[in-house]
């Protein structure tokens, strides 16, 4: 789906998603991916959801947000407290949710100025 979102300079908008990838910034992402309010849109490193671990999610704190939208894949699927223990130590908000309404609501923060990260699941 394509989304319309406002881009604010300095800011990474998610312009379009679907099953196999997001596209920010003019590039497309293919594989699970984390993308900050600003700064550089990287690779995850996990390609299912049984693999998921607390590091996966600790390494998300470097990027100081204040909300982080996790991305579950196709379908919501809600990872374990004890791997969220990273964040919610940190007092960081967590919000679990499908890939697609994850990225329409990563994009509806940015444009409120939000300091959010959308960490996406894409398996393949």
């Amino acid at each position: 789906m394509k989304l319309h979102a406002e881009r604010i300079e300095g800011t990474n908008a998610i312009a379009r998603h679907g099953p196999d990838g997001v596209l920010v910034n003019g590039v497309q992402h293919t594989q699970s991916v984390i993308v900050p309010w600003t700064g550089l849109v990287a690779a995850w490193p996990v390609s299912r959801f049984e693999d998921l671990q607390a590091d996966h999610f600790k390494t998300l704190i470097e990027q100081a947000p204040e909300l982080v939208i996790f991305g579950s894949g196709t379908r919501l699927r809600f990872p374990a407290a004890s791997l969220l223990r990273p964040l919610i130590e940190r007092r960081i908000g967590v919000e679990t949710m499908d890939v697609a309404a994850a990225c329409r609501t990563y994009n509806v923060l940015l444009s409120e100025g939000r300091t959010v990260v959308a960490a996406l699941l894409f398996e393949h």
